[in-house]
């Protein structure tokens, strides 16, 4: 069995179909990990999710902010924007269970025998895996409870912007969701910043990328998100995946066992 990690997808499944021919993925016996963001701006999001939904347990996949916004407009916490690409999905006789399948996958994915946690976004300075692991069981548990509804009503906002344990409620849950799914720079404490979308070289005065401080500890880390990285980080142990398919970049897999990196070119033409 081998395990591949692909980065965000948002709809790009012909990208998608000609990377796993490349790496000579079996969907019989190799695991796809897929991390997050698995629809939006692109064309094909309701291929995205039939394909993934139907490899069952070979699949391993994380919601990012864009999966987490379809949700929200389907239970009717948000509206559709203008550049969503979403109404495919929201029109499939197959919507009701894709999107309860989407409403399942976690907000953070750790396998101790490959040795590889991935979560969208990140994982703040101030929290180890364990916290991670607990933290987003917590909004695991909100998305599938009947009061689902009720988080995705409140889930948008950028405040708090920083975390400490004595937050409750949706104030919590918020803040949660924002670390691990809309992250990119933060300062120490983790506080977090959230207009700055560019690369590394934009960097606003007193914050720094999150991958940047001391971790808590040295599990190798997947995440996607940040496609102005261009998957280049320069951190041991931080993989980013994320290399900007649905802007006209390209769409990257990992080997998770032998770290070997593959890429097919995007079909995209789209701009930030």
């Amino acid at each position: 069995m081998n395990a591949y990690a692909v980065g965000d997808l948002q709809g790009c499944f012909s990208e998608l179909e000609a990377l796993l021919d490349k790496v000579g993925f079996d969907p019989n016996q190799d695991q796809l990990w897929l991390a997050g963001d698995l629809v939006n701006r692109g064309p094909q999001s309701l291929e995205v999710l039939r394909f993934a939904s139907a490899l069952g347990d070979r699949v391993k996949a994380v919601l990012g902010n864009h999966d987490l916004h379809l949700l929200a407009v389907a239970f009717g916490g948000a509206r559709v924007k203008r550049k969503d690409t979403l109404n495919g999905i929201l029109k499939a006789p197959d919507r009701d269970e894709l999107l309860d399948w989407l409403r399942h996958r976690p907000l953070c994915h750790y396998d101790e025998s490959l040795g590889y946690v991935m979560t969208h976004a990140g994982i703040p300075p101030v929290w180890n895996l364990n916290d991670t692991l607990n933290h987003a069981a917590e909004v695991e548990q909100a998305l599938r409870s009947r009061q689902c509804c009720e988080y995705f009503e409140a889930m948008y906002g950028n405040y708090p912007d920083c975390w400490h344990r004595g937050l409750s409620g949706m104030d919590r849950l918020r803040a949660i969701t924002n670390y691990l799914t809309r992250m990119r720079f933060c300062t120490p404490d983790s506080q977090l910043e959230f207009d700055s979308k560019e690369g590394l070289e934009q960097c606003p005065e007193g914050f720094a990328p999150w991958f940047s401080y001391t971790r808590q500890d040295t599990t190798p880390v997947i995440f996607g998100h940040w496609a102005a990285l261009e998957g280049q980080v320069d951190q041991k142990g931080i993989h980013a995946l994320d290399t900007g398919c649905v802007w006209g970049g390209r769409l990257t897999a990992m080997n998770l066992k032998t770290g070997e990196l593959t890429s097919v070119n995007s079909q995209q033409h789209r701009q930030f």
